[in-house]
């Protein structure tokens, strides 16, 4: 608690830091309103997992077991609720900026999204969350992450286009990429984490993601 007190004591440091070494674009995306503190210990007794739910803060405890020499599993011990409900959006014009010209954040691309578009987003968002109790939801600025103990998929809504973009943690050269559905951006700028995009338009498209949420699922 104390690093934690501390780092938001000095987040302009921080953020400087991250700028210098992943970017401004990391350091612009960085959310402050719910800050993650992950311990990681042995052991936890039941008093550690009662006072971390009465402290109103992000904190997520994990115990570390060894196996041989070479082998070190991790397992969540508790899951912070964080998971926040989605309304209905309306349905409006415009796309990546605003009129003062500033990016479009989460928020204002769904409520731009068509009817069709956020059936598709809200059951992504279902089939995600169903994937296991240890799953999380987290809405950033830009872009909504799902996660276990590592982001599982990041996703961005691009009304204009009509598209969902999902990108997960599964290495591109293991699967056949299909144009228009899935590419390889390691090497491109996108919000998020993930080297593989899945772009989704239709419950069709969601149905061929699965495998791969399936398999970022299972490597998270």
């Amino acid at each position: 608690m104390y690093y934690l007190d501390w780092l938001l004591d000095h987040k302009a440091e921080f953020q400087l830091l991250v700028q210098k070494k992943y970017g401004q674009e990391a350091a612009e995306s960085i959310d402050w309103s719910s800050p993650r503190l992950i311990c990681i210990a042995g052991d936890y007794t039941k008093f550690d997992q009662y006072a971390v739910q009465q402290i109103h803060r992000h904190i997520e405890l994990l115990r570390y077991k060894r196996y041989g020499d070479d082998l070190l599993m991790l397992e969540l011990v508790n899951v912070p609720n964080t998971v926040k409900n989605v309304d209905q959006p309306t349905v409006s014009n415009d796309d990546h900026v605003t009129a003062t010209g500033q990016s479009k954040t989460f928020e204002d691309n769904l409520n731009q999204a068509d009817t069709e578009l956020y059936d598709v987003y809200s059951a992504l968002r279902d089939y995600i969350l169903a994937l296991g109790d240890d799953v999380q939801s987290k809405r950033l600025k830009y872009y909504e992450a799902y996660k276990r103990i590592r982001n599982i998929a990041c996703v961005t809504v691009q009304p204009q286009n009509r598209t969902l973009a999902v990108t997960v943690r599964v290495d591109p050269e293991t699967v056949i990429l299909q144009k228009g559905f899935t590419r390889d951006v390691r090497n491109i700028g996108h919000w998020g984490t993930g080297d593989l995009e899945i772009t989704l338009r239709s419950m069709d498209d969601l149905e061929k993601a699965k495998p791969l949420l399936n398999l970022a699922y299972e490597r998270s």
